[in-house]
C-alpha cells in the first residue's frame, strides 16, 4: 500500500510548510527543506550506481538502484534514493519507460514517466524562450549578433530525426524573420538542462543563465545570453522546475527524482539538489549514472562531483549474465541460452569498467542483476571473476523479490563504503591541463582508447574557445553507449582504436565542453518500430504497455 506523499514526506522530517503536492503521490519540495535538514544531521553516505556497456535494451540499473535502497531499508538503515527523471524521447522510443521493473519501480510509475510535474515542459519553453528572444533581437536589429554565428538552436522532448536539421526564419522578412541554418536537440541534451541539474541555487541558476555563450558577433567576439535580456522570464518559468520531486517506490522508499539529461550526449546525472537532498534526510543516499561507467559515472566524477564537491563511499557496478554474453559474441536473439565461452569472453567488458572505476580511488561492488533465465554456472562464473580481482561481487534478484533479494547486495556495499567514506576522490585530470590532453585522459584510461584524433572543424572551434577564456572547462563526452569505443558495432573490449571528436559545443553555463565523437547525435532517432504503437489508453483511463 503506497502511503499519501504527505506522509512519506513527514517521515524524512520533512515540514508541510516545505512540501507541495501535486496530488497525493508527488510533491515538489521546497529548497528550503535542504538548509534545514543539513543544520540536523551530516550528510549521509552517498553511493554512486553504475553500469557496464548495455543491450539495446538496458541493464537494469534504476531497478538494482531503488533495490539497494529498498535493500538496506530491509536491514534497518535509512536509504534515500536519488533518480533521474525519464525523457519522453526513449519511453515513446527505443527503451520505454524508466522508473525501474518488477519489485523495484518508482510510482506513480505512469506519471513519472510521462508529464510527471511538468519539469521537462518548464526547461523546453525555457530553452526555447531564449531562442525566439535571439532571433527576435535579430529581427529588429536590436543587437549585435551576426546570424550565421548563433550557436543556440531549439529544442523538444521527442526522438524526432527530421528536426536535427532545420532552416528557421522562411516566408520573408515580414512574416518569418531572418532565414538562417538551425536544428533541434532533445530536450535531455538541453544546455538548461544541465544547468538546472548542476544549479545549487536559484542564484547559481541565474548565474549559469546569463553565462550561456549563444553565438558571435561579426567580429567573432562571444555573446552571452545575458545580453538577449530574458534571464528573469527564464527564472520565472523555471522557478518550480529548480525544487526537486518526492516520490516513493513500491515498497515506500523515498525517492527525489529530479532532472534527466542523457549520458551520452550530456552529463547524464540526476541534479545536485535532488542528490544533497537525498544525502541531508538519509544515511544512505543512492544515485545513479547514465549508460555504463565510461559515460555516466565518468561525467558524474569529473563534472558533477567536481561542480557540488561531492564524495561517494562507493561505485556499484551493475552487470547481466545477458550483456556480458552479448559482448562475447553472442546475438541478440540468442542471449537466453546458456554459453559459457561467450560470458568468459565478454568478461573483458566488466574488466574494463572495473579498471575504469579503479582510476578514482573507490570500492567497487559488482551487482549482477539476476534475471530468470540465469543459471547457476553463470552466475558463479561472474562472481568468480570479481574474487580475482578484488572486488566485492552480489546478485541481486531484486526485480522478482524487491528489497528482500537486494539484502546481501546492500551488506556489500555496507562494507565497501566503510572503506571508502572520507578518502578522498582521486582525479583524471586536473582544470589546469589542456582541453586536449582531457580528452586524451577519457579516452585512453576511461575507454581504452590508443589515442584521439580531433577534425579540423573541432581543432578550429577548440581554438577559439581556449582563446575566449573557456579552455579551463570539464569535458563532456557525447559518445555512443553501445561500445566503449566510439564505434557503436564494437562490443566486449575493444583494443587499438582511435577516438575522433568531429565538433565541439561550449556549453559555459553548464561549466563543461561537450566533444562529440563518432558519429554521436544529440537528436535521437525512433527505431523501425518504436514504443510508441503499442503504448494505449483503455476505456477506464489506465495506460496500457508503458514499461
Amino acid at each position: 500500500m503506497m502511503k499519501p506523499i504527505t506522509e512519506v514526506a513527514r517521515l524524512l522530517q520533512i515540514s508541510d510548510d516545505n512540501v507541495e503536492p501535486f496530488g497525493r503521490d508527488k510533491a515538489k519540495i521546497r529548497l528550503d527543506a535542504l538548509a534545514q535538514a543539513e543544520k540536523r544531521k551530516s550528510p549521509g553516505k552517498l553511493i554512486l550506481v553504475s553500469a557496464i556497456t548495455p543491450t539495446p535494451a538496458g541493464e537494469g540499473k534504476t531497478t538494482i538502484s531503488i533495490g539497494l535502497a529498498q535493500g538496506l531499508r530491509k536491514l534497518g538503515q535509512n536509504a534515500v534514493l536519488a533518480l533521474r527523471q525519464p525523457s519522453m524521447g526513449p519511453v515513446f522510443g527505443r527503451k520505454g519507460g524508466a522508473t525501474g521493473g518488477g519489485k523495484c519501480r518508482l510510482e506513480p510509475s505512469d506519471s513519472i514517466n510521462l508529464q510527471f510535474t511538468g519539469d521537462f515542459h518548464a526547461i523546453t519553453a525555457a530553452h526555447n524562450l531564449l531562442a525566439a528572444a535571439i532571433d527576435n533581437k535579430i529581427h529588429y536589429g536590436n543587437s549585435r549578433i551576426d546570424p550565421l554565428r548563433v550557436l543556440w538552436k531549439r529544442v523538444i522532448d521527442m526522438n524526432d530525426r527530421s528536426l536535427r536539421n532545420v532552416v528557421a526564419g522562411l516566408g520573408g522578412r515580414s512574416v518569418g524573420g531572418t532565414p538562417r541554418q538551425s536544428g533541434f536537440d532533445i530536450t535531455a541534451a538541453s544546455e538548461i538542462m544541465a544547468i538546472m541539474c548542476l544549479a545549487e541555487s536559484r542564484a547559481d541558476l541565474r548565474r549559469r543563465i546569463d553565462s550561456i555563450l549563444i553565438g558571435y558577433d561579426r567580429t567573432n567576439q562571444p555573446i552571452l545570453a545575458k545580453e538577449i535580456g530574458v534571464t528573469g522570464a527564464m527564472m520565472a518559468i523555471l522557478n518550480e522546475a529548480i525544487m526537486p520531486n518526492l516520490v516513493q517506490s513500491q515498497e515506500g522508499t523515498p525517492a527525489f527524482v529530479h532532472g534527466g539529461p542523457f549520458a551520452n550526449i550530456a552529463h547524464g546525472c540526476n541534479s545536485v539538489l535532488a542528490t544533497r537532498m537525498a544525502m541531508a534526510h538519509g544515511d544512505w543516499a543512492i544515485t545513479e549514472a547514465g549508460f555504463a561507467f565510461d559515460l555516466g559515472a565518468e561525467k558524474f566524477l569529473n563534472i558533477k562531483a567536481r561542480s557540488a564537491q561531492l564524495n561517494p563511499a562507493a561505485f556499484v557496478i551493475v552487470a547481466t549474465v545477458r550483456a556480458l554474453k552479448m559482448h562475447g559474441g553472442v546475438a541478440i536473439s540468442d542471449l537466453g541460452k546458456e554459453n559459457m565461452l561467450a560470458l568468459t569472453n565478454g568478461l573483458e567488458n566488466l574488466a574494463a569498467h572495473i579498471e575504469a572505476a579503479k582510476v578514482f580511488g573507490k570500492p567497487i561492488v559488482v551487482a549482477i542483476n539476476q534475471r530468470a533465465e540465469d543459471s547457476k554456472p553463470e552466475l558463479d562464473c561472474i562472481k568468480d571473476f570479481c574474487a580475482k580481482v578484488d572486488v566485492l561481487c552480489a546478485v541481486a534478484d531484486a526485480f522478482a523479490k524487491g528489497g528482500e533479494g537486494a539484502t546481501e547486495l546492500a551488506e556489500k556495499v555496507m562494507i565497501a563504503a566503510m572503506q571508502g567514506q572520507g578518502k578522498p576522490l582521486e582525479q583524471l585530470y586536473t582544470p589546469d591541463v589542456s582541453f586536449a590532453k582531457k580528452v586524451e585522459a577519457i579516452a585512453v584510461r576511461i575507454y581504452g582508447a590508443a589515442s584521439v584524433v580531433f577534425s579540423p572543424d573541432a581543432e578550429s572551434k577548440l581554438k577559439r574557445a581556449e582563446k575566449d577564456g573557456f579552455g579551463h572547462l570539464p569535458v563532456c563526452m557525447a559518445k555512443t553507449q553501445n561500445s566503449l569505443s566510439d564505434n557503436p558495432k564494437a562490443f566486449g573490449r575493444p583494443k587499438d582504436f582511435t577516438v575522433t571528436i568531429r565538433d565541439i559545443e561550449i556549453a559555459a553555463g553548464a561549466g563543461f565542453i561537450v566533444a562529440l565523437a563518432g558519429d554521436i547525435m544529440r537528436m535521437p532517432g525512433l527505431p523501425e518500430v518504436p514504443s510508441a504503437e503499442k503504448i494505449d489508453v483503455d476505456d477506464s483511463g489506465r495506460i496500457l504497455n508503458l514499461t
